[in-house]
This record gives C-alpha cells, sequence and structure tokens, in this order.
C-alpha cells in the first residue's frame, strides 16, 4: 500500500471546485467522489481476502448467491437483475467458475431457451469459506464506527430505492 497524501485530494477539488465557481455543486461532487473513492477501498480490501481462494468479489456474489438459494440453481438472466450487473458480466462469472468445477450449467427443465446456473457441492464449500473468511476480517470491521453503519445504510438505501433498484422500503 501505498504512503497516505499530505492532505485529502477530495477536500482540495471541493476546495477547486468553489474558487472556481461551481460552489453549488461542491458538495455533490464531493459525495459522489468519496463513495467511488470507498469503493475502492472495499473492493481491495475484499479481494486481498478472496484472491487466496481463487476468487474475485463478483465470482463470490455469484457462488453465495447461488449458495443461498433452496435448489442451488437459478436461470442466468435472474441471477443477473439479483446482482445488478449486465448479463455479459454474469457469463463471464460462470464461464470461470464453471472451469474450476465450482458451476455447472444446466438445461431448465421447463423452458429450452433457459440456461440455469448450478452450484457444485466444491462451490457451496469455498462460498462458506470465503464467507468466514470476508465475517472474520472485513465484514467484523468494515473500518467505520458502529454507530455510523446504520445511518449509513439508511442513506444508502435511500439511494438506491430512488435511483430504482427497488420498490419495498428496507427495514434498517
Amino acid at each position: 500500500m501505498s504512503s497516505p497524501l499530505p492532505h485529502d485530494p477530495i477536500a482540495e477539488a471541493h476546495r477547486q471546485w468553489t474558487a472556481h465557481g461551481w460552489g453549488v455543486y461542491a458538495d455533490g461532487m464531493a459525495a459522489i467522489t468519496s463513495i467511488i473513492r470507498a469503493q475502492q477501498i472495499f473492493i481491495a480490501r475484499a479481494e486481498e481476502v478472496l484472491k487466496p481462494l481463487g476468487l474475485t468479489f463478483a465470482r463470490y456474489e455469484l457462488l453465495t448467491l447461488l449458495h443461498f438459494t433452496r435448489s442451488g440453481a437459478l436461470p442466468m438472466a435472474k441471477a443477473s437483475a439479483r446482482l445488478q450487473v449486465h448479463p455479459t458480466s454474469v457469463t463471464n462469472a460462470v464461464d470461470r467458475l464453471e472451469k474450476v468445477g465450482l458451476v455447472r450449467r444446466a438445461p431448465h427443465p421447463t423452458d429450452r431457451r433457459t440456461t440455469l446456473i448450478e452450484i457444485t457441492p466444491d462451490g457451496h464449500e469455498l462460498a462458506l469459506t470465503a464467507t468466514e473468511q470476508l465475517n472474520k476480517t472485513l465484514f467484523s470491521d468494515p473500518g467505520l464506527d458502529s454507530e455510523d453503519l446504520r445511518p449509513l445504510l439508511r442513506i444508502l438505501t435511500r439511494l438506491r430505492q430512488d435511483a430504482g433498484d427497488f420498490e419495498e422500503p428496507s427495514d434498517w
């Protein structure tokens, strides 16, 4: 990891926005830039845990989604919708996971146009191992004070709902 900068570059960008006459937009720019940087930090931390297990965060999410299903299988399109990613991303993840025996493609029993993604026993085992590792090393201490987590969840949930991610409000 590189050394910390001597100053906050997002605060400097905020100052520059204001100095250039865009002060009314400075808070929005700083918030969005901060969230994007926070995502980069969280993805790097998650992938540090997952890389030794041969997973990326995207592949971990797909394995875990399949692990949580009653049957251990989902149509490709449904997996894409639930993960909120483009179908091509799911196809790429399935290709990689299938190559190492963690999932397999299967025909849908009643719809010949639909392909199911099924998690294998090795996939179930790895999903559990990866989740235990993430729980222990990242999710238990995401780098935020515990009293900040619930308000942050409420704010981000409202943002996602307003963006059309889902209809029903969550009970945070």
